[in-house]
């Protein structure tokens, strides 16, 4: 069963390749979605797939690729979008 998930990432989480490292980990994990950096300085992930690839999904978002400082994960449940894939979106 497909799930959505939205992620919102609060740390040193711009500028230090948070949103091309979640595709490559989404990508490895099978989930469809985006990342999208925002004008307060979080990175916001959606995603979509299947309940343990999402936790995995989660876990990862709490240390981010070497030079991030994860702070705060927020985590909201949502409709499923239908994604077909995961973008980097600007």
């Amino acid at each position: 069963m497909i799930e959505h998930r939205t992620f919102r990432i609060h740390g040193r989480v711009q500028g230090v390749f948070f949103r091309q490292s979640s595709q490559q980990q989404a990508r490895r994990l099978g989930l469809c979605g985006y990342a999208r950096n925002e004008a307060d300085g979080t990175v916001t992930i959606e995603a979509e797939g299947p309940a343990d690839a999402l936790g995995a999904m989660e876990q990862w978002c709490h240390k981010g690729p070497p030079a991030a400082r994860v702070d705060k994960v927020e985590v909201q449940p949502g409709e499923v979008q239908g994604y077909q894939h995961f973008e980097v979106r600007r």
